[in-house]
């Protein structure tokens, strides 16, 4: 008996919640359906929809009083009980319009309600031309299916329901909430692609006194740099005129630029097209040819991201090409190119090296970004570095920048690879990883001080990548005696700057691989004293000259710095060191002039110094210090050790560039450049040649990286 009153009151449920939800809803409705039958409803509006169509259509004189064809139309009934045409679609324009006139004329009805309060309704339908009342349906009931009006003759209208509503207007809602593109990259996380000249721009602006910003850790974010330099102003005062779309994109803007509210994005070709003569070559032209796509973009307000590829050919200088060739890794392919990556040979005499760069950077908070990616990084104030350069090739990192106060501390983890014949397992390349730490306090207004550290050790016991070295606050020294004196590779160093004026600073650097302060005190030259520093300075608006800035700086690097005993715990990656391009066993001396107005570039650069080069003859295979893949064992004697010891080289590189910047939104520029290099070993082997170049090339370049010419 329970279970029979428990039945009938659960049908009772059932058949009362049925009928309730039958009112709880109702369509729009006209003035003459409002005292009729509630199921007759749907097909009143339709009769009246039908009705006022018919009555108020006319027939475009442009169009065929015998035309055959349809229009399908979509509308909708908001909440005020207004008609509006969503979307229509027919091959004649003409007729377009006038369904769209048609539609306006609609009078003001009872919009739809749902739980009695009122709702839009979106409804479609497909008028059959000719237009006339012989094509009306018998049967006027709405249609509540695709299937069901794929049946039906004439014409109908079809109730959608709100989850169709919603998404036949997903696309259009998408289009609407494009913005007007406003340069939301100024503002973001993305990284200012790392390019000398074009840092300059802004150098004299994050330097001014009284600025609590750090400047070492580079590249910049656009967010950190457009609190000292309008982005926005610069970007406008540099606007050409133009009116139409090829103009826009050639001097102006971004080839595809997309903002919404939530996200944005651009891209943009990649070109570096150079043609050039080297006059000591022994073939008649030099050439690069890169085609690439440069993608930014970003997604809310914390997340951003940046991609370049380059697909590149190119034949150089004769001693570069010579250069990148002794750079060559283990396997078929003759080359690495400086700076970009492996190459293998195109035609007889050229390279083709495929280049991938990007990197996701995240801002969970103010105070913290963090970058997961590939390419590269650079510490320091000056044109090279001696704690972390950007002269080798691209390589994965993780990045994290926290600031806060006066500190800015930058983490840096990155996996590198030795690619030499004598280091392969199995016929792959060696694996190995570099974790470095840069603290920069900003002391004062004027004085800002750098700490640094960093760690390199290698899949040694298999270790793989040594979760001891993701802690961020340790002392590497500490962890490396810890797991084992031959297990890393540490090395310290510091830098330094003091802001003149806001016109002037200089700068400097020290880095140390290992110290022996007996030795020092002995006067002896120990080999244990390995160390380098570096000393610049910077004057801006020199002469009073605007936007001229004069840049001097010395670098001195004592010989077997940044190697080890062991094999490959040396500071470099791909054959190329990861501070100073001429690795060690050098001093230098580095003249640099910039100079720019409105779109116009100079540059003047003139690099002298002396280093000592290994003999490598058969006879004398000793390492004197300046090859940092060397093991420091094979070093000829303990003491005595001095800068230039070896062959005794003197090198100039001298060179002029004159360039225009075609496009400030992806600055591309076109560029001239004469350049002179003169190699002078005291004697030459088969490695160290006497050699001096004029070489000359033109072209169009996305400038987006350095390219360092000057080993």
């Amino acid at each position: 008996m329970k279970t029979f009153i428990l039945g009938l009151l659960l049908t009772y449920s059932v058949f009362s919640f049925a009928q309730d939800t039958t009112v709880y809803q109702l369509p729009p409705r006209f003035e003459n359906c409002t005292s009729i039958d509630l199921k007759q409803l749907d097909r009143c509006f339709n009769e009246e929809v039908y009705k006022a169509i018919y009555s108020e259509f006319k027939h475009p004189a442009s169009v065929k009083e015998d035309y055959t064809g349809e229009m399908a139309v979509i509308f909708e009934v908001n909440q005020e009980g207004v008609f509006k045409t969503v979307y229509i679609e027919t091959e004649l324009i003409a007729l377009k319009e006038e369904a769209r006139r048609v539609f306006s004329l609609f009078p003001v009805i009872q919009p739809a309600t749902y739980n009695s309060n009122p709702t839009f309704k979106q409804y479609s339908m497909t008028l059959y031309f000719p237009l006339n009342k012989k094509n009306r349906p018998s049967n006027q009931a709405v249609v509540t299916s695709f299937e069901t009006q794929a049946t039906k003759k004439g014409n109908q209208i079809e109730q959608l329901t709100v989850l169709q509503q919603k998404a036949k207007q997903e696309f259009d809602s998408v289009q609407k909430s494009i913005s007007k593109y406003t340069n939301k990259a100024y503002r973001s996380q993305v990284n200012i692609p790392f390019s000398h000249e074009s840092y300059f721009r802004f150098d004299q602006d994050l330097n001014r006194i009284g600025t609590n910003n750090h400047t070492a850790s580079k590249p910049y974010k656009y967010e950190d740099v457009s609190n000292y330099y309008d982005f926005e102003a610069e970007n406008e005062a540099l606007q050409k005129d133009t009116k139409t779309w090829a103009g826009r994109k050639i001097w102006n803007e971004h080839l595809v630029q997309l903002q919404s509210e939530d996200y944005w994005f651009t891209i943009d070709p990649i070109f570096d097209l150079q043609l050039g003569k080297d006059t000591e070559a022994d073939f008649s032209y030099t050439y690069n040819n890169t085609r690439g796509v440069y993608v930014q973009g970003g997604l809310g307000d914390k997340l951003s991201f940046s991609a370049s590829v380059y697909e590149n050919q190119g034949r150089f200088a004769q001693y570069y090409n010579e250069y990148a060739e002794s750079l060559k890794a283990f396997g078929p392919d003759p080359a690495i190119i400086p700076g970009r990556g492996i190459a293998k040979r195109f035609k007889e005499d050229a390279y083709d090296y495929p280049v991938a760069e990007g990197y996701l950077s995240y801002s969970p908070a103010k105070f913290l970004n963090v970058q997961f990616g590939h390419g590269k990084q650079f510490i320091g104030d000056g044109y090279r570095s001696l704690l972390q350069s950007d002269v080798s090739s691209p390589y994965p990192y993780l990045k994290l920048n926290t600031k806060f106060w006066n500190i800015k501390y930058t983490n840096t983890w990155t996996w590198l690879k030795d690619v030499r014949d004598d280091v392969t397992l199995d016929k792959a390349f060696r694996t190995k990883y570099i974790a470095n730490h840069y603290l920069s306090w900003n002391v004062t207004k004027r004085f800002n001080l750098g700490l640094f550290e960093s760690v390199i050790w290698e899949n040694s016991n298999d270790r793989g990548f040594d979760v001891n070295y993701l802690n961020p606050l340790i002392f590497f020294r500490a962890i490396e005696f810890e797991t084992g004196q031959g297990a890393g590779n540490a090395i310290v160093g510091a830098s330094g700057k003091f802001k003149l004026s806001d016109n002037a600073n200089v700068y400097g650097q020290f880095i140390l691989d290992e110290f022996s302060l007996s030795d020092v005190t002995g006067g002896n030259k120990s080999w244990k004293n390995k160390y380098g520093f570096q000393l610049g300075a910077k004057w801006y608006n020199a002469f009073n000259v605007k936007k001229l800035m004069l840049h001097a700086e010395y670098n001195q690097v004592r010989p077997y710095t940044y190697s080890h005993n062991t094999i490959v715990l040396n500071y470099a990656h791909n054959n190329q060191p990861m501070a100073h391009l001429w690795g060690a066993n050098f001093k230098e001396l580095v003249l640099i002039g910039r100079y720019q107005k409105e779109r116009w570039f100079a540059e003047a650069k003139l690099i002298a110094g002396i280093r000592g080069l290994d003999v490598n003859d058969g006879t004398d295979n000793f390492s004197y210090g300046g090859d940092i893949y060397r093991d420091y064992n094979d070093r000829p004697f303990d003491s005595g050790v001095t800068i230039g010891q070896g062959i005794k080289t003197t090198s100039i590189n001298a060179s002029g560039q004159l360039g225009y910047l075609v496009n400030p939104a992806s600055n591309l520029k076109a560029f001239v450049n004469l350049s002179y290099r003169n190699f002078n070993p005291e004697a030459e082997t088969l490695s160290a040649v006497n050699n001096s170049t004029v070489w000359i090339n033109f072209g169009l370049r996305t400038d987006l990286f350095n390219w360092y010419f000057d080993m």
